[in-house]
């Protein structure tokens, strides 16, 4: 017996991943890292939630690797780097603390900013994306987008003391390197010029150096263009060129202002 449509539908993975099991999972290890709700001050219900948050990894990874892949061996690998990645989010978290002038508390900043979630999803998927996970780092970072409005591939390399603020509008592409001491702004594009599928491999997205700003709706893009240590990036510029270290780079516009007493009164017309 044969179906036209059920023979297309067949996979090269044994099945799709549990969109919502993954968004729950998320969820669930964001909250458990900092000992967000529940009762994790006490040790023996942190590490049964460990043992959860392992068992439905392990499960969620037998949906996407082949049968010559151990997921228990990833999900291993996985949680032994999570103190690790767990150190490098409070610097992050610290950071982002110590720069916005309107955040009150770190607990603030660990519960209200959708910046700091969206990194620490993004340090998550990562993990998943160099043991070469496939599609669940992408299911991740999209909940991320979704939820946010903040776009980060999973295969980005970002540095310490990530910090964005407000982040709406963000988009970090696959191949971008983004340097220590990063600041940016909602609306910032880090893209890649128009290439072929074929060019898949080759570097596509730009870098960004140490200790640089990036202020709101730039738009950098290119897999050579580089922007150089301690610069700072303007509001709504385009680069598709390097930058030197050390440079201020902005947007020049007019912007003009009369007084409306010499002006005659506008005629008002009803269309």
């Amino acid at each position: 017996m044969t179906h036209p449509i059920f023979h297309q539908n067949k996979r090269k993975i044994k099945k799709l991943p549990d969109k919502t099991k993954t968004e729950a999972w998320t969820e669930a290890i964001f909250h458990w890292l900092f000992s967000i709700g529940e009762t994790y001050d006490n040790l023996e219900v942190f590490i049964d939630k460990e043992k959860t948050l392992k068992a439905q990894l392990n499960t969620l990874l037998q949906n996407v690797l082949t049968d010559t892949e151990n997921p228990k061996t990833i999900t291993s690998t996985f949680f032994n780097r999570l103190p690790s990645i767990r150190q490098q989010l409070q610097n992050d978290l610290e950071a982002v603390f110590e720069f916005d002038p309107a955040a009150q508390s770190i607990d603030e900043v660990l519960i209200a900013y959708p910046g700091f979630f969206a990194i620490t999803v993004y340090r998550l998927s990562h993990e998943l994306w160099i043991n070469k996970v496939p599609i669940l780092p992408r299911l991740i970072s999209e909940y991320v987008h979704s939820k946010t409005g903040i776009d980060i591939h999973p295969g980005a390399v970002i540095g310490e003391r990530f910090f964005i603020d407000h982040g709406t509008g963000i988009v970090i592409g696959e191949t971008s390197v983004i340097g220590n001491d990063v600041k940016i702004y909602q609306g910032v594009t880090l893209g890649a010029l128009t290439v072929s599928k074929d060019k898949a491999e080759i570097k596509r997205h730009p870098s960004i150096g140490n200790n640089v700003t990036i202020y709101a709706n730039a738009t950098i893009l290119g897999g050579q263009t580089t922007i150089g240590d301690d610069s700072v990036i303007g509001g709504n510029v385009w680069i598709t060129n390097s930058v030197p270290e050390q440079s201020l780079v902005y947007h020049k516009s007019e912007i003009i202002i009369k007084s409306k007493a010499k002006f005659p009164e506008p005629l008002n017309f009803v269309i």
